[in-house]
């Protein structure tokens, strides 16, 4: 589908980044800076890598060695940004127009009744921009883009400046496109619960570089992608298998690896689902016997496997069945007298879980 290999520099910021994507809709994740909206303006053709190619579908949108480089508006990509830069003198009407009759009508891939329909924008095809909600604007935007029947969307942040509401609108209608349009998606996100609505398929991209590539699970425990995950938050990434709900409690109840866990509340899971988790390091407390009564939801028997120690912090390397990194005060494991092969417990509360996808 899409394959680049495309180097830019910007002052001191170098991109070198090549890789081939084959997955009807791939997550592009790093953390600020890293070079993600760099590279998709790059492959949408608003700016020009200094060298290198760019081919989808097995066509060459740019290659410097064969002196080729399509305008933005020949390479039949749609790009949709975090602001919806709809135009603000015209109707939705004339926003979804737009690239609609600037596409020979032998190439047009969708109908506007048909994006009208699927996005379910049609009471707002009078209104102008200013009139719109930030939701009803990216809606819009989306459908403005798959007028333009392109053979690859790329959007880039589309949900960052809508609150978490307005999130959980449009990510079903970015998955309608998915699942109903059958359109390659690039999807670019710092959230990766958004990504993995979409897609459990990931590139991770830091300093300009891509670092990882492949399914979410086994690229988000890769060493080279270890660090940049645990600083946006991505710590002790566990898939657990949904049991039930306890609505009155306001709980999940999950199964890991023959463990019990209570989890936030997750009631869109259906009982038999496979999902994501995440736990932080420092969330976790460790005893060395189970106590009881006390408030903390979670205790989890475990061995330690390795520890490392820094003048802050003692990091150990627990198994309850899967690795678990737990970071505790150096005065805790001394006075705790723990040591590698010492069986403990893992004290977790509930609500220190996030969700962070259903798996696969």
């Amino acid at each position: 589908m899409l394959s680049v290999d495309l180097k830019l520099q910007q002052g001191n910021f170098i991109l070198d980044a090549s890789f081939s994507l084959e997955n009807p809709v791939t997550g592009l994740f790093g953390s600020s800076g890293s070079g993600k909206s760099t590279l998709l303006n790059l492959i949408a053709g608003l700016k020009q890598p200094d060298n290198g190619w760019i081919r989808l579908n097995g066509k060459h949108l740019y290659c410097q060695e064969k002196n080729i480089n399509l305008p933005a508006n020949k390479r039949k990509i749609g790009l949709v940004f975090q602001d919806s830069q709809l135009f603000p003198h015209l109707t939705v009407m004339q926003n979804l127009a737009y690239g609609y009759n600037r596409t020979d009508k032998d190439l047009r891939r969708f109908e506007a009744a048909e994006i009208i329909d699927l996005l379910e924008i049609a009471h707002l095809l009078s209104k102008r921009p200013n009139q719109l909600s930030g939701g009803e604007k990216q809606r819009v935007a989306l459908g403005r883009a798959l007028l333009a029947s392109p053979q690859l969307l790329l959007l880039d942040e589309p949900l960052a400046s809508l609150d978490l509401g307005l999130k959980g609108q449009i990510l079903p209608f970015l998955k309608r496109v998915k699942d109903e349009l059958k359109l390659p998606m690039v999807y670019v996100s710092h959230s990766m619960e958004e990504i993995l609505h979409l897609t459990d398929h990931l590139v991770v991209i830091n300093k300009g570089k891509v670092i990882g590539k492949g399914n979410f699970y086994e690229v988000i425990k890769a060493k080279a992608v270890k660090g940049i995950a645990n600083s946006m938050g991505l710590e002790n990434i566990i898939t657990a298998s949904i049991m039930g709900h306890d609505k009155q409690s306001g709980h999940s109840i999950a199964e890991i690896q023959g463990n019990t866990l209570l989890l936030p509340l997750a009631d869109k899971l259906s009982k038999g689902d496979s999902c994501y988790i995440s736990i932080r390091s420092n969330e976790i407390a460790i005893a060395k016997h189970h106590i009881a009564h006390i408030s903390i939801q979670n205790q989890i028997k475990g061995k330690i496997i390795s520890y490392t120690k820094n003048t802050s912090c003692v990091s150990l390397n627990v198994d309850i069945g899967t690795p678990l990194t737990v970071d505790i005060t150096p005065k805790a494991f001394s006075e705790l007298e723990l040591s590698q092969g010492d069986e403990v417990y893992c004290l977790i509360k509930a609500q220190s879980f996030s969700f962070l996808g259903k798996a696969g």
